[in-house]
């Protein structure tokens, strides 16, 4: 890029899936077309390869292939953010392919294995952002839990532009949006984030992750409207037809949060298939009718209409 723009993407933020073949090799053709829905559909910026894209089992040739394959079909039109993370050695090498690639950036991913304390944790997201010129976000998740005075030394690097919150905590959401202000991008990265998206509003949150926009991302944009206008009817509808009893199916399971989007992708007609890779599993014959039956109601409810 000639010009870095140090802005955090905005609105509802894509997140493809990495389909497999019948012989368990990536399928760039639906992967292509996935991007190609997404971005078709509004969504705002893609980000390959990462909890979605199963960042956990692919290899590094898949992972390369899956950035290229999201750059050419992104053409410029949003920004192609990529997932770096578990070992230090590994999130560097994918930092600077990322960049060697043309992403825009990258969502910095928890570290494997270890529980750091605040000074590990800081050299490690230090050294990460540090080692591109490319837009960075910290994910807070898991073994990646930041306090504020952690959060603060790193805004020292313009290359932060965004803080994507996967733990929960609204005290520590509050701390830091307040304290921090606009100076970084807040995100909302919690699982299903429709779900406890009007909790981060008022804090600042103006962006999500939306799994369900891999295949009902109609859905997506009409949440995402009635919250910002304030349309509590709809928000209530949306609720009580789409977004609960999905979330209540993705809970019966670890991992569903992956492979209950290839079960959605596959109900609504989309070539991906549902095979995932260990350790998750695929969704359960009784589930995947459930989804299906919920996503007849969706479809009858609201039908999908012309953008």
């Amino acid at each position: 890029m000639s010009t870095i723009e140090r802005k955090a993407p905005a609105g509802i933020l894509g997140f493809p899936v990495a389909p497999m073949d019948t012989d368990g090799k990536l399928n760039t053709n639906a992967l292509e077309a996935n991007i190609q829905f997404l971005i078709e559909e509004g969504l705002s910026s893609i980000f390959i390869a990462c909890g979605s894209g199963e960042f956990h089992a692919i290899s590094r040739s898949d992972y390369e292939t899956m950035v290229e394959v999201a750059i050419a079909a992104a053409k410029g039109k949003v920004p192609v953010y990529t997932g770096v993370g578990g070992n230090i050695s590994n999130a560097l090498e994918l930092a600077q392919l990322s960049q060697k690639l043309g992403a825009d950036g990258y969502l910095i991913l928890p570290p494997y294995l270890i529980e750091p304390e605040q000074a590990g944790l800081h050299n490690y997201l230090d050294t990460i952002i540090r080692s591109t010129d490319l837009n960075a976000i910290v994910y807070q998740r898991d073994n990646c839990v930041l306090n504020l005075q952690t959060l603060q030394k790193l805004l020292e690097h313009p290359q932060l532009v965004g803080f994507k919150d996967g733990l929960g905590s609204m005290d520590t959401n509050i701390e830091m949006t307040q304290t921090i202000g606009d100076r970084l991008g807040w995100l909302n990265g919690m699982p299903m984030a429709e779900v406890t998206m009007p909790a981060y509003v008022n804090l600042g949150f103006k962006s999500y992750s939306s799994a369900i926009s891999n295949y009902i991302p109609h859905i997506s944009r009409l949440f995402y409207n009635a919250l910002f206008s304030n349309n509590k009817e709809l928000l209530n509808e949306l609720y009580e037809y789409a977004i609960l009893p999905i979330n209540r199916i993705r809970r019966q399971r670890k991992g569903y949060a992956v492979a209950l989007i290839k079960a959605g992708m596959e109900i609504v007609g989309l070539p991906i298939g549902t095979t995932v890779r260990p350790p998750i599993i695929p969704v359960e014959k009784e589930h995947y009718r459930q989804l299906e039956q919920i996503l007849k109601v969706v479809f009858d409810k609201f039908p999908k209409n012309n953008k």
